[in-house]
C-alpha cells in the first residue's frame, strides 16, 4: 500500500482532506480540455489509487464553474488528423483505458458538474459512480457532432445502463446536449444542488462513504461491475462469496457490537 495525499500532478489539482481526494482540471479559462499529457497522467493516478491506502474516495469536481469541455481542439484533435491508424488506435486506448482505471480503482468516485460536461467530459462524469450537478449542468456526448462515431470510451456499454437504451441512442447519434433537470428526470445525475452548494454537497457525501466500510465499499464497486457479464445465477453466487468474505472483516465485527451496544459503529476499513 501507498500513502497519495502528497501527490503532486503536473497536469490538474489534487487535494486530500478527511481522506477524500478532490481532482480538478486546471484550465479553466477554456472550461477545463483535456491534453494527451492530462489523460496520461489521470490514468496513471486513478490506476495508482487501487493501492493508495490514504485515499477513501475521490470527487472529481469542477473548476471555475465547468467541469471538462474534451479533449483539447488544439491540443488533441488537431494533431490526430493525418496520423497513421496505429497511432490512432494507441490514442483512443489510452483514453479508453482512463475509464478502465476509473472503474478498477477500487474507490468510490463521485463526480460534481456545474457547467460544461462534454465529450470526455461527459464519460468521466458517467464512468463515476455517482453524479451530483448544479442545474446549469450541460451534457452532451458530441461526438457525431465532430465526426466520429457515439461508441467512445465505453459509452455504448455504460451509458444505456444509467438511462436506458433507447435515450442513450438518442443522445448517441445526436449528440444534443442533455439539460441538468432531464439528466435528473432520466437517472443520470443522482441529485442537483445550487453552483454554491454543489462542492460542499459532493464532500459531504464522500465524507460519508469514507467513513463507512471502506473494504465492502471495495467489493460492492467491483460486482457493479463484474456482474454486467454474468446471469443472475452467477451474480447471486458471486454476492454469496463476496458477502462472506466481508464477514470476516473487523469491521463487521464492530458494526455488531456497536448494534449492541446502541452505538454508531465506527469503521476502521479492516
Amino acid at each position: 500500500m501507498t500513502a497519495m495525499a502528497g501527490l503532486s500532478p503536473q497536469h490538474f489539482l489534487w487535494e486530500v482532506t478527511d481522506r477524500v481526494a478532490v481532482i480538478r482540471l486546471n484550465r479553466p479559462d477554456r472550461k477545463n480540455p483535456l491534453t494527451f499529457d492530462s489523460y496520461a497522467e489521470l490514468r496513471d493516478t486513478f490506476r495508482a489509487l487501487v493501492y493508495a491506502e490514504d485515499v477513501n474516495v475521490v470527487v472529481f469536481a469542477s473548476n471555475g464553474r465547468n467541469f471538462c469541455s474534451g479533449g483539447d481542439v488544439h491540443d488533441i484533435i488537431g494533431p490526430l488528423i493525418g496520423l497513421p491508424m496505429k497511432d490512432l488506435l494507441e490514442f483512443t486506448r489510452m483514453t479508453g483505458d482512463l475509464v478502465k482505471a476509473m472503474i478498477s480503482c477500487g474507490k468510490p468516485i463521485i463526480a460534481a458538474v456545474d457547467g460544461v460536461a462534454v465529450g470526455a467530459g461527459a464519460i468521466i462524469a458517467m464512468a463515476s459512480d455517482l453524479r451530483l450537478a448544479t442545474p446549469e449542468a450541460k451534457t452532451a456526448f458530441l461526438f457525431t457532432r465532430v465526426g466520429l462515431a457515439g461508441c467512445d470510451m465505453g459509452a455504448c456499454a455504460m451509458l444505456p445502463r444509467i438511462i436506458g437504451q433507447g435515450r442513450a441512442a438518442e443522445l448517441l447519434y445526436t449528440g444534443r446536449v442533455m439539460g441538468a433537470e432531464e439528466g435528473a428526470a432520466w437517472g443520470f445525475w443522482n441529485a442537483l444542488h445550487g453552483a454554491d452548494a454543489l462542492e460542499a454537497e459532493a464532500m459531504a457525501l464522500a465524507r460519508r462513504l469514507a467513513a463507512g466500510p471502506v473494504f465492502a465499499h471495495s467489493v460492492t464497486k467491483t460486482q457493479l461491475v463484474q456482474e454486467w457479464d454474468m446471469g443472475l445465477m452467477a451474480a447471486i453466487e458471486a454476492e454469496a462469496q463476496a458477502q462472506a468474505i466481508c464477514m470476516q472483516t473487523k469491521d463487521f465485527e464492530r458494526a455488531y457490537r456497536a448494534f449492541v451496544a446502541k452505538e454508531k459503529p465506527v469503521f476502521q476499513g479492516d
